[in-house]
């Protein structure tokens, strides 16, 4: 199993030392020469290997770490994306329902994504709080994740709980992933809770 970042701002590099902390190797890819970014990725962990955006769309799990705006220019890479699952870490806050046609954000990109799978999730976190280590006082920290796809949500589940976190399912992306989602000038209701959960 493969796994990218797309997107190297405070998410994208939280993400990445998630990965470290655990010794798996990502991917990371911006628009820009992997070599601007290498110097910040190699200070993450070697684990973090700087790629071009044509490479990292390749990997088999990708995280959308970008402004809600960028998706569509990180979509067009592929004319199908067929047979990878990606993780929607995008918040489409300010953007109008009426942009959206009415839809949650995440079925918004899911159309432009053309074929692959995709689950919300590791969004409502703040970067501050998603870069620390998710194991609290004898807890792991609690990551919501929505999909319309049963399948790629208990694959994504189990990404989480190898990263060390406690994933909890909401449903489908009009369901309970409603709680983790932006809508226009209101944040969904689930969004910056930071919940640890005790086995």
């Amino acid at each position: 199993m493969s796994y990218a970042i797309i997107g190297f701002g405070k998410l994208g590099q939280a993400l990445a030392k998630a990965f470290v902390r655990k010794g798996i190797e990502v991917s990371v890819a911006t628009t820009r020469d992997p070599k601007s970014f290498a110097s910040e990725a190699a200070a993450i962990g070697a684990e973090v290997i700087p790629t071009t955006l044509a490479d990292a769309v390749k990997a088999d799990i990708i995280f959308l770490a970008v402004r809600f705006e960028s998706h569509p220019d990180v979509a067009k890479v592929l004319p199908s994306w067929q047979g990878r699952t990606i993780v929607d870490v995008t918040n489409a806050y300010g953007v109008s329902p009426e942009r959206l046609g009415g839809q949650p954000s995440s079925r918004f990109v899911a159309q432009a994504f053309s074929g692959a799978r995709l689950v919300k999730g590791f969004n409502h976190l703040v970067a501050a709080v998603l870069d620390q280590d998710p194991a609290v006082q004898g807890g792991r920290r609690v990551v919501f994740l929505a999909s319309d796809d049963e399948d790629a949500a208990a694959e994504i589940g189990g990404l989480a709980e190898n990263l060390g976190f406690a994933p909890i399912k909401l449903g489908g992306l009009s369901e309970g992933g409603l709680l983790v989602q932006a809508r226009g000038d209101e944040w969904g209701r689930l969004i910056f809770k930071d919940l640890v959960k005790f086995d």
